[in-house]
């Protein structure tokens, strides 16, 4: 699996997510610009000594991103107003699940050109506008994985 994050803006969450994606061998790309740098202690802190073991790619901005997709690449952006329930789509071995900034979540336009892979987590409380970033990456991390049979799990 692939997770990317766009613009994160937060440390502990995008080295939560770091360790997230280490633990499950998926492949994490780290989208400028970012409300930190790299070298940033919390980062480094919430990833703990796992940095090591993680496959992940910096790209300068969006472009360069997405014109390095392979042929036939499903990009599933995740945000609060998608049309379908994240746990509705069958996913594969390679998608790539895309979250936004922790403030502004995904630009429009990137939802205008993806719109039929648009996805939600659903909320239960009028009151509570979204969830934080980690744990979002997460429920739908381990979604994808549960599909898949959690294959090389180590027990």
């Amino acid at each position: 699996m692939n997770v990317v994050l766009l613009e994160p803006e937060i440390p502990p969450n995008t080295g939560n997510i770091a360790r997230l994606c280490a633990a499950t061998r998926s492949t994490l790309h780290l989208i400028e610009p970012f409300g930190f740098k790299l070298d940033d202690k919390q980062l480094k802190r919430a990833g703990l000594d796992y940095w090591e073991h993680l496959a992940w790619h910096r790209w300068p901005d969006w472009p360069s991103f997405h014109k390095q997709l392979p042929a036939g690449a499903r990009l599933w952006l995740i945000e609060s107003h998608g049309t379908r329930h994240y746990a509705q789509v069958k996913f594969q071995p390679e998608d790539y699940l895309v979250f936004g900034r922790e403030t502004a979540g995904l630009p429009k336009k990137i939802i205008e050109q993806h719109r039929d892979r648009w996805l939600r987590i659903p909320m239960l409380h009028a009151s509570v506008r979204s969830l934080n970033l980690s744990n979002c990456v997460a429920l739908v991390l381990y979604e994808a994985l549960r599909q898949q049979g959690f294959s090389g799990e180590v027990l």
